[in-house]
Parts: C-alpha cells; sequence; structure tokens
C-alpha cells in the first residue's frame, strides 16, 4: 500500500499548494508522511463528528476542503473544538490534510465539480489563473554572430513554450551606427558610418529567467553597445484554471433550473433560493463553488443568464439584480463544495486502484440545521 508521502504528493500534484491564497492555510496537516495508508476518507468541513465517522470507519487519512485552522490558536487541547478534532484523529492514527483555495480553481476542482455536477458542458473559468508572467527579447546581431546569439539566450532559458524550446524568430536588415572617440568597434572604424547586415532575433523569456538571459545576450554578442529590447507579454487569459467556471446547459427556464440544482445538491435546511422571473430562459451558466459574491461586479453585465453560488447576501444581491444581469440562485456553502468530493474519490480511485479504499462523508456539516 501507499505511505501517506505518496498520498499526499498526488494530492499535491491535483492541486498544488502554491495555488492558494496567501491567507490560506492547506497541506497535510498532522500525520506520519512514512506510514502506510490503506484507507481515505473525504469530507468538506473536519468537525468532531467527521473525525469520528473516520476514525470509527478506520480512515489512515481525512481529506477535507475547509481548513482546521484558518486563523490562530493558542492551543490544541482536547477540550476545545479543535482540539477535539485534532486528537480524535490523531488517538486513532489518522492524517488530516486539506485542500481549500488550492482545490477551488484547480481543474477537477471545487467550481469545476460543481458546475459537471449541475450539467453544464464547454466549461471555462469566470476569472482565468495568470500565466506565468512571459517577457519578448528582441536583439540586433550581425548575421555571422546571430547563431551564437541564440545559443546563447536558449540554453539561459529563452524560447520555451510549452513542450517546446529553442524557440526563436529571425529576420535580417540593415543596421547602421558610428563609432565616437573611445569606442573599440568589432566593426568598422572611429568616426566612419557602418551598414551591416544585421539578423533581429526574437525569443520568448519567462521572467523569472529575464536577467540571466539578458546577461548571456551581453556576453555573446560581438558588439560593445548591444542594441536589444526587453517586451514585457499580455497575458492571453487561456488558462484552464482559474476561479468560478462558465458553461451551457440546454436551453430551459430559470424554475426548471433551479429544480435541477435543488436535485442535484445533497439536501440542506438551506435549500436553493432564486431570485429572478421563473420563466426566464436559461442557457449560459455561470458558477461558483463557496462564497462567490466577490465574482458579482465583473458578472453584472456578462453574457451568463443565471449564476450559482452560495452566501449571497442581501444588499450585494439587490443591487445586482438592479442592473438586469443574470438570475441569482443560492445553495448552500456545505452542498455545493461536497460536490467536489467523488471527484477526488474518483480520482484517487483511478490512480491508486484496490490499493486504497475510498469513502465519501455524506454527513451533512452545514451549520444550518432547520427552518420554520
Amino acid at each position: 500500500m501507499p505511505r501517506l508521502a505518496d498520498v499526499v504528493d498526488l494530492l499535491h500534484a491535483w492541486y498544488p499548494p502554491g495555488t492558494a491564497d496567501s491567507w490560506d492555510a492547506v497541506g497535510l496537516v498532522a500525520g506520519d508522511p512514512s506510514a502506510d495508508v490503506a484507507r481515505v476518507m473525504l469530507a468538506v468541513d473536519p468537525t468532531t463528528d467527521v473525525a469520528r465517522e473516520a476514525v470509527e470507519w478506520g480512515a489512515d487519512l481525512l481529506v477535507v476542503h475547509h481548513p482546521l485552522f484558518l486563523t490562530p490558536v493558542s492551543s490544541v487541547a482536547a477540550d476545545t473544538p479543535k482540539g477535539r478534532t485534532l486528537h480524535t484523529l490523531t488517538a486513532g492514527g489518522c492524517a488530516l490534510l486539506t485542500a481549500h483555495t488550492n482545490a477551488d480553481q484547480a481543474v477537477s476542482g471545487v467550481s469545476e465539480s460543481l458546475a459537471l455536477a449541475l450539467g453544464l458542458t464547454d466549461l471555462a473559468p469566470i476569472r482565468p489563473a495568470p500565466a506565468g508572467p512571459l517577457d519578448k527579447v528582441v536583439v540586433f546581431v550581425p548575421v555571422d554572430a546571430a547563431e551564437a546569439v541564440r545559443t546563447a539566450i536558449t540554453d539561459a532559458g529563452a524560447g520555451r513554450i510549452g513542450d517546446y524550446d529553442s524557440c526563436t524568430w529571425t529576420a535580417t536588415g540593415e543596421g547602421r551606427f558610428r563609432p565616437l572617440d573611445g569606442a573599440t568597434p568589432a566593426v568598422g572604424a572611429v568616426g566612419g558610418l557602418e551598414v551591416v547586415e544585421e539578423a533581429r532575433v526574437e525569443a520568448v523569456v519567462p521572467r523569472g529567467r529575464r536577467t540571466a538571459v539578458v546577461r548571456a545576450l551581453l556576453a555573446a554578442h560581438p558588439y560593445e553597445e548591444p542594441a536589444f529590447d526587453v517586451v514585457p507579454l499580455a497575458d492571453p487569459g487561456l488558462a484552464t484554471t482559474g476561479t468560478g467556471r462558465t458553461g451551457t446547459v440546454e436551453e430551459t427556464s430559470l424554475e426548471a433550473f433551479a429544480a435541477r440544482v435543488a436535485a442535484a445538491l445533497p439536501a440542506t435546511a438551506h435549500g436553493v433560493r432564486v431570485a429572478g422571473d421563473p420563466r426566464r430562459a436559461v442557457r449560459r451558466v455561470a458558477v461558483c463553488g463557496g462564497a462567490g459574491d466577490f465574482l458579482l461586479d465583473e458578472l453584472a453585465h456578462s453574457d451568463v443568464d443565471v449564476y450559482v453560488t452560495s452566501d449571497l447576501r442581501h444588499h450585494r444581491a439587490a443591487e445586482f439584480l438592479e442592473h438586469d444581469g443574470p438570475a441569482l440562485v443560492d445553495v448552500a456553502h456545505w452542498a455545493a463544495e461536497w460536490t467536489w468530493l467523488p471527484a477526488v474519490e474518483a480520482r484517487l480511485q483511478q490512480a491508486l486502484g484496490d490499493r486504497v479504499e475510498t469513502r465519501v462523508s455524506t454527513r451533512c456539516t452545514d451549520p444550518w440545521t432547520f427552518r420554520h
């Protein structure tokens, strides 16, 4: 059977901790990385009842979405709420791992799982994750020295695009210059106007390699004062990861779509709240697992017909509807994020086969327990 460290590495490959928000607390919370893992349970919240369920089932690892220690604590004594959860797990030999905002944006993450649970197709992020910053380096070099400069900059990290390396572009033209007193020209003489056939060489550079590439360019270039540019490149916004998801459904009414949402999500006392004309046509849908009112402003004038999320507040929802934008469907926070658990379970089963047994907790940990 795999070690805990192996399962953690797998989960971190799917939901990289480095993509979590700066305020978040994700990763392995408790457990011995060298311990064997035969059973993994998945849940939204690390409550004491969930911890007891994991231990009673014999889980070696509990994977949760919400952090146990999102805010600092000064004690984990067993007579404190968080301490009870931690002591229940550690006494039962069960490790704890959190995947929170790093799981929100990922492929097969929380928002994507919610979108698929509601039957959306043609998925794309509402707010694509930013690509790694790129620059373009452009240098002008005598034609007979162009290959040396190309080799130098690509060896230093330029010219990598996706699964390709050594990617450069070259065109030729005339370079003109006059060496002045004090110059030691590689071509021509002081005081004389020179015309040289030069190559324009371009390559894309990860911003973190910019300095190294420029230094390599200068070292390989035959001129005392090479002409070069470094141009920041715009993010094309093509990432498949990112915040929320948009997608399409076969055209239906808002009332019928809300019924679909209610049927797709686990039942809660919160239920499904809808703001909009029940007869409104629904084709384009936006979703965000968890609290999603931070996306309202950019969705107000979008082409979506309805936005599904959680924890919408009265004034924000009312102001949003005044813009005659999408209808709103507000669902229980726990229910929306629970849709992610079966997706993680399926990935674990595919990756680990019968070496690890998995279980999705169906215990409702939504804080609202009943309504009149």
